[in-house]
């Protein structure tokens, strides 16, 4: 029991390098656990010299079983799943969002910037199939779906249908009685699932503009040249449009089936403290621990 307010659960699957560049630094407010999906490089052993609590896996169960053994050792009276490839920026954005969640429950991130500091639209919509594929940029779905992409400008926040896995926090508790993570999904949809389970569970999903972490992401199913990311995504894609077919083919509507999430989606959170008003950080600006 560390007595940390927060607990940051990493899957990593050979990402030494990662690790290497993306957590640099030796105090850490918050305690870190590991999970290591049996990587064949020194992935463990980074994070452990890191100062991480490592949990080692025989074999690669996948990124939502091992979040959600993460999960089971996280004393923090609040978590935060974040990716080998998130750079916490400023350890200040634990309170912005720790007060965000006290306020509203749900689940909330960050607003993330890539490695040059241009926003990432990491909130999401609605994941119509189309809507999907015009996030791929495939004209004219790309227009008709325009709005799918959302960000937070620096002093707002946004209820977003999803977010991207990338960078996910909640109360400890709140996420444990949702269910942690579906393990139906190896990898891939499964950040689409818990969200829209969050909603029908009267749990609302926020993207704060405040927290600017930086997310050096690199999306290994971007290339036309199949592989095995592109199996895995088409996997968890036929799992998803199973559970949710009204994304799919439009039956049932999906406002009905999603009401609330349908009526807030897309509109401002309401301010409880004017206190988060500014970032917490400038793009590049790492945290001083």
């Amino acid at each position: 029991m560390t007595g940390r307010r927060w607990s940051v659960v990493t899957v990593t699957y050979n990402s030494a390098e990662t690790l290497r560049a993306c957590w640099r630094g030796d105090a850490r407010p918050y305690e870190w656990i590991v999970v290591d999906n049996c990587s064949s490089d020194d992935s463990a052993g980074v994070a452990q010299e890191m100062g991480a609590q490592v949990i080692r896996l025989p074999e690669n169960v996948g990124f939502s079983r091992a979040n959600n053994i993460g999960l089971r050792q996280a004393a923090g009276e609040y978590v935060l799943f974040a990716n080998p490839d998130l750079e916490i920026t400023s350890t200040e954005g634990f309170e912005v969002l720790r007060r965000h969640l006290d306020a509203h429950g749900g689940l909330a991130a960050p607003q993330l910037l890539s490695s040059d500091g241009v926003v990432q639209p990491n909130g999401r919509g609605f994941p119509y199939a189309t809507a999907k594929l015009g996030n791929r940029k495939l004209w004219p779905l790309s227009r008709l779906h325009a709005s799918y992409r959302m960000t937070a400008e620096p002093g707002t926040a946004v209820w977003v249908a999803w977010v991207m896995g990338a960078a996910v926090a909640a109360r400890t508790t709140d996420f444990i009685d949702l269910g942690g993570w579906n393990e139906r999904f190896f990898l891939y949809y499964e950040d689409h699932e818990l969200g829209l389970r969050a909603w029908r569970n009267g749990l609302p999903v926020a993207l704060l503009g405040d927290v600017r972490w930086t997310h050096h992401w690199g999306r290994a199913t971007n290339s036309f040249r199949w592989s095995r990311a592109h199996t895995l995504e088409l996997r968890s894609a036929r799992t998803f449009f199973g559970m949710f077919p009204e994304f799919l083919t439009g039956l049932p509507p999906a406002p009905r089936r999603h009401r609330q999430a349908a009526r807030l989606v897309g509109s401002p959170v309401p301010v409880v403290d004017d206190s988060a008003a500014q970032p917490v950080n400038a793009p590049g600006q790492r945290a001083t621990t």
